[in-house]
């Protein structure tokens, strides 16, 4: 099932966030706006809007507060996504051209940090502190998540839990961040926003392992990138620290640097995939994706249930 037809049911209210984001990023300077509606118009899967939407169903749904939560919580991820682009010198991202592509580095940064204002200004409208104080907690972790994925680029002797720390930083805390704010900005009670925080972590685990995996499994076209790009700017993620887990691979793995060619990438993807590390890494995919469906079961009855379940199935089993 397409993640568009999974969305039907709140077609209208998504529809109106991307009316705001496309306000958001509107500016005086012309070229801060055309950067930053560049990436826009890229796309995305607007899944931390999706999240806050649903999550807020479980209290007092309205829409006029409801989407300030949204818009800041997806403003923040683009911000994170141009920085992301500028470490990993990104030339493109879902197969079109990144900021620091096609202006450079400090425009790309300038636009971020922009954009990541722009999150801020709209949070100003939740007057519940618990929120402003959980949003910010969440920010220096991803933050500090971001400079950890500088320090461990290459590194190949980091562990599996080294990898899980970072793609908690990296994806599953503002997805975890989104369930939760859009339960507070529902007025839901403590008990509701706490369950929902520990559903949105272990779907954006599930989501990130999924991610990787695709790096390896996906062609060209559907990521929009090389297949291998990752591992050959030196983020080593869980297929490739499995496969190293075989003395013969990991001696061809650590080989790897930003000089490998499209050839070499290939003959390195073939025996990760061949490894069995595809397998496992979809097995602790699916043991996070059960975590966050048993966390679901928990939950009260409600019409946000139901679509949050088939979203939690669709990152399960997306191939692209």
């Amino acid at each position: 099932m397409k993640l568009k037809r999974l969305y039907s049911t709140f077609k209208y209210d998504l529809d109106l966030i991307e009316k705001e984001l496309e306000n958001a990023v509107c500016s005086n300077s012309t070229l801060l706006q055309n950067a930053s509606l560049q990436l826009l118009k890229a796309g995305g899967k607007r899944i931390r809007p999706v999240f806050v939407l649903l999550s807020a169903q479980f209290g007092e749904y309205k829409i006029d507060t409801i989407k300030n939560v949204a818009l800041a919580l997806e403003l923040i991820h683009m911000a994170s996504l141009v920085h992301d682009d500028v470490i990993d010198e990104a030339d493109t991202r879902r197969g079109r051209p990144t900021i620091n592509y096609t202006w450079d580095d400090r425009m790309a940064m300038y636009t971020g940090d922009f954009i990541f204002a722009r999150s801020l200004e709209y949070m100003t409208n939740i007057s519940n502190p618990i929120a402003h104080k959980k949003l910010a907690k969440a920010i220096v972790e991803v933050c500090i998540g971001e400079m950890v994925q500088i320090q461990d680029k290459f590194r190949f002797d980091q562990t599996i839990r080294d990898y899980l720390r970072r793609i908690k930083r990296k994806t599953a805390l503002l997805i975890a961040v989104s369930c939760e704010l859009g339960a507070i900005a529902g007025k839901t009670d403590e008990r509701i926003y706490r369950r929902l925080y520990k559903f949105g972590y272990y779907i954006g685990m599930s989501f990130q392992i999924t991610d990787d995996i695709l790096d390896f499994t996906a062609t060209e076209k559907e990521l929009g990138k090389p297949a291998g790009e990752d591992l050959r700017q030196g983020n080593i993620t869980l297929p490739a620290l499995y496969a190293m887990q075989i003395p013969e691979l990991k001696a061809e793995i650590i080989k790897v640097n930003e000089d490998t060619n499209k050839e070499e990438m290939q003959k390195i993807i073939h025996l990760i995939k061949h490894s069995g590390a595809i397998e496992k890494s979809h097995l602790l995919s699916r043991r996070y994706l059960d975590k966050a469906l048993h966390i679901l079961q928990e939950l009260p009855a409600n019409r946000a249930k139901r679509p949050l379940q088939e979203i939690a199935n669709y990152i399960g089993k997306r191939r692209h």
